[in-house]
């Protein structure tokens, strides 16, 4: 189904599982979104910022130009979970010891989010801002951040083993040396 300049809750008080469903338009901001599922379902240009994730299923979901601000998808029911980002605001997110390997983010702005602990494996930041995002004891063997910017990554804390990384990208993972790059 389609679903299409919904505002607010009421949606989730019919039912709390859609399938395959699309969303566009959609502004789900501050929304409690406790135990609703969400299967292969596409959100388009919607707001879920601030929205309550708590128990809430996300399996093979796609988000694209949606603005989801200061959402806690640690809280997300961990079976199946499954996302990706394209051309999306997630500034101060947290992804705090989530097991997310091979998650997609292209073209997203990611400022002060949390990957603390989080397993990345595989995963794909495709020119993101990274802006004083953490990662701290995080697993980013085999992560593609070649295009992505303003990170700081301390290999000495993380597991960076076959990530990809620019030139240009090199002051992100020296910065706690102090050192100056020309």
């Amino acid at each position: 189904m389609n679903y299409q300049d919904i505002e607010g809750s009421e949606l989730f008080e019919a039912t709390n599982e859609f399938e395959e469903d699309t969303f566009t338009n959609c502004n789900f901001s501050g929304v409690n979104l406790t135990s609703v599922s969400f299967i292969g379902c596409k959100f388009d240009s919607c707001d879920l910022g601030n929205a309550k994730f708590s128990n809430t299923d996300l399996k093979d979901i796609y988000f694209h130009k949606c603005k989801l601000i200061g959402l806690r998808f640690d809280n997300c029911n961990p079976f199946l979970l499954s996302f990706s980002f394209s051309s999306s605001i997630l500034n101060m997110c947290s992804f705090y010891n989530m097991n997310i390997p091979s998650t997609k983010f292209e073209n997203c702005e990611l400022i002060d989010a949390d990957f603390a602990g989080a397993v990345l494996k595989g995963s794909s930041f495709i020119n993101c801002d990274l802006k004083n995002s953490m990662f701290e004891s995080s697993n980013l063997e085999k992560c593609d951040f070649a295009s992505s910017y303003n990170y700081s990554i301390d290999p000495e804390i993380n597991n960076v083993k076959g990530a990809k990384f620019s030139l240009y990208g090199l002051p992100g993972l020296l910065y706690k040396y102090d050192i100056i790059i020309e």
